[in-house]
């Protein structure tokens, strides 16, 4: 279920992908919060950093991990505007974040809703509360607009 704070949280990730996207990154930005409190961001790095694993999830949950010096995330919250992919919902799974947001689906690669259900699987240790589709139009214009402009 989505709250009025889903919706400004979001709206902090879109910044961060727009961040993303001026640096020529697929543009996803991500946010993570426990107790009301924004804990690290993240955006694309990996045309930057060479790195295939620098998704803006992989960013955030990173910074979040060693800003509260432990791995575990528990009572956290990820937004991020698009969804995760297998490899990040795995990031996010072994972080014990409590709490998916994301914006727009990926049909492509999704791993939380759109191909795979990784976040609820009951054959694995942790599940996530997953709420999708939080200012969709917004997310998913952004990712589009950054494709056309390689197409051109």
């Amino acid at each position: 279920m989505t709250n009025k704070n889903d919706i400004n949280y979001m709206e902090i990730a879109i910044g961060l992908a727009v961040k993303a996207y001026r640096m020529d990154e697929v543009p996803v930005g991500a946010v993570i919060v426990r107790d009301d409190k924004v804990i690290s961001e993240g955006w694309n790095l990996r045309e930057n950093t060479f790195d295939p694993a620098a998704h803006a999830e992989i960013v955030a949950i990173r910074d979040a991990a060693e800003a509260s010096k432990n791995w575990r995330l528990s009572g956290a919250t990820l937004y991020v505007t698009k969804e995760p992919c297998i490899m990040c919902c795995g990031a996010i799974l072994n972080s014990r974040i409590e709490r998916l947001v994301f914006g727009c689906r990926d049909e492509k690669g999704g791993g939380a809703e759109s191909l795979y259900h990784l976040l609820n699987d009951e054959r694995l240790n942790h599940r996530v509360d997953v709420v999708g589709g939080v200012l969709e139009e917004k997310c998913m214009e952004l990712i589009q607009s950054f494709f056309r402009s390689k197409r051109v």
